[in-house]
Order: C-alpha cells, then structure tokens, then sequence
C-alpha cells in the first residue's frame, strides 16, 4: 500500500509519464484558460474584507502544508492579527460552510481540518466554496482580522493578498503536469513566497524544517513519551499522508527500529488495518492518529512535530497585510 501507480512515476521519467503526457497538455490548457479568465475579469474573485493568505503548493501531495499553516498562524497571532483558516475539508464533500469543532468526526469534517482546529486554538471552517467559508466565519467570528486558507491556491475565487507556495525535498518531481506529473499549474507560476521543507531553500526560499516534539497517546493526548521509552520495543509504523517516506525518516533520526506500513493518503483507518503481530507499539502522525483515537487501544502513540520556519517570512507577511488590515 502506499502511493498510488501513477504517483509512483510523477517522481521520475517512464514509460508511464511519456504515455500520459498528453493528457498533461490537455490539463495545462485548461489551467491556463482557467487562471486567464479570473485575470482577465471573465470569472469574479470575491475580496473579502480582510486581507487573505493562501497557503498551497503547485504539487498535488502533502508537501508540510498543515505545519506551516499552524506556524503561520501563531507566528501572525503574535504580531497582532486574529486569524481564522478556512479550508475545503473532506473531499470537498462539505458544500455549505461549517465550523470545525474539536474533537469531532473526522469522516465528517477530514483530518487536517480537524488538525487544525485542534492545534491553532483560532477558528477553522470548511466548506466547498472557500469565500463562502470564510464569510461564514467572519461572521461567526466578528474579532477575526485575517484569513489564512489552507490548500488554497488554485482556488482563484477567492482573492487573495499574499500567496505561499509550499515545496519538499522531492521539488517538482519529473517536472510533468497532472496526471503524466505532480504539478497541479506549473514551475512558472508566481506566488509570494515560497517555502521548502527538509531541503536547503533556493535562493529566494525561505527554509523550513519539522522537529519532532515527543509522542503522545492516540486516545489520551495527555499521555505522553519520549523517543528513548519506545527504544527496543517490537514497533510498527503506519503513515496515510502524502509523503510517508518523510514521517518513517523523522522515525529513524530518533533512533527507532520499526516496520514501516505506507498507506494512501488520507487513509480512513479501521481498527484492521493497525493489527500486527509481535507489536508492543504503533507509531503514526498526528494527522492519522484523529481517524484513530476511537479505537479500543492504548498502545498507538502520535508523533508531534512542530514547524520551525525563517521569521522573516511573518515579518514579510505582516508588512505586506499591514495596509489592508481591517479594524
């Protein structure tokens, strides 16, 4: 299990990606048609009134996108907004807006979200159609100064006033559009700034990293432990994210032996898919671990990661939101 058959050659040239780069001419036009009519006036952006910050990335996967928000949110909180995030949520199958409550169905609400609204302390609201989200929440929400929107950047009916592109160590893989390739738009595309996790930044970039900030109980987030508890123990780890190589890596610098299990992302665990033999431990990301925390056991444990990101990046956010900040 793991990444899907054409995920498997975005990452490189084959006989696959060659097959399908027709099809990646076909999605560029009609990229580009799209990103053209919303320029050109033809299509409406709706400027909401705050200013807006759009978090995504040009690849299709998970590229850190949830750390940067959550850093992005405090980093910003500090000097003086109050954010609330705005996202699709779960498979986009939320057509009318709604909050994100901690604690609830992830198959309801999606694991990011959830995330989030659990880690930001800010509100978070979902739905299909991000400017009505965001309304909804600004309603809710009347002290809300700024809005962050995750996994929002092809998301062109929204205005926006600062953009963020989001990359890792893998780039842009074999350089190819959907579905011959990762790119969702391509390298061209100009956005505000852009941030690489776990590689050096470009020239240009602004650095991130995700440093592991100990484990937690999966059913009681209370209970938690550190890497050297886990040393020596029969350990499995399961990862439903977009890149599960980076979290089984994270796994390995702290010194764990385990037994990796990639699973697609955004895998809707049951409690099937985590029983293995000779186990004294299950090891998983945060994002994972809300799917599972119904679960009848107290031997899964998620691994915490807090995003250390350039300051400079909020500093640049701030000064460019600083003209169109409402009251």
């Amino acid at each position: 299990m793991g990444a899907s058959f054409p995920e498997r050659h975005w990452y490189r040239f084959s006989w696959l990606s060659a097959l399908l780069a027709p099809l990646a001419l076909g999605f560029g036009a009609a990229v580009g048609v799209r990103r053209f009519a919303y320029r050109a006036g033809w299509y409406r952006a709706e400027r909401l009134p705050v200013p807006v910050v759009v978090v995504g990335n040009l690849v299709a996967g998970g590229t850190g996108k949830t750390p940067l928000v959550l850093w992005l949110a405090a980093a910003l909180g500090a000097r003086g907004f109050r954010p609330a995030i705005v996202s699709r949520g779960y498979c986009g199958a939320n057509a009318q807006p709604r909050e994100v409550p901690a604690g609830g169905d992830p198959a309801r609400y999606g694991d990011e979200p959830l995330l989030l609204a659990e880690r930001s302390g800010v509100p978070v609201w979902i739905g299909r159609d991000r400017a009505a989200a965001a309304r909804a929440a600004l309603a809710a929400h009347p002290d809300r100064n700024l809005v962050i929107c995750d996994d929002g950047l092809q998301h062109y009916a929204l205005a926006r006033d600062f953009e963020i592109a989001v990359e890792d160590e893998r780039g842009y893989g074999n350089g190819l559009l959907l579905p011959a390739g990762p790119l969702r738009e391509p390298p061209s595309r100009q956005v505000d700034a852009t941030v690489v996790n776990g590689a050096p930044a470009r020239a240009g970039a602004f650095a991130m990293r995700l440093e592991p900030a100990g484990f937690h109980g999966v059913r009681d987030v209370q209970r938690t432990l550190g890497a050297d508890a886990l040393r020596g123990k029969r350990l499995h780890a399961v990862a439903g994210i977009g890149n599960p190589a980076r979290f089984f890596a994270t796994l390995s610098s702290l010194g764990l032996a385990f037994t990796p299990h990639a699973f697609p992302d955004h895998h809707p665990f049951v409690p099937g898919d985590l029983d293995f033999a000779d186990c004294d431990a299950v090891l998983m990301t945060e994002k994972d671990a809300v799917k599972c925390r119904a679960f009848p056991r107290a031997d899964l444990y998620a691994l915490r990661v807090e995003a250390r990101v350039d300051e400079r990046l909020a500093d640049l956010v701030t000064l460019r939101l600083n003209g169109r900040e409402a009251p």
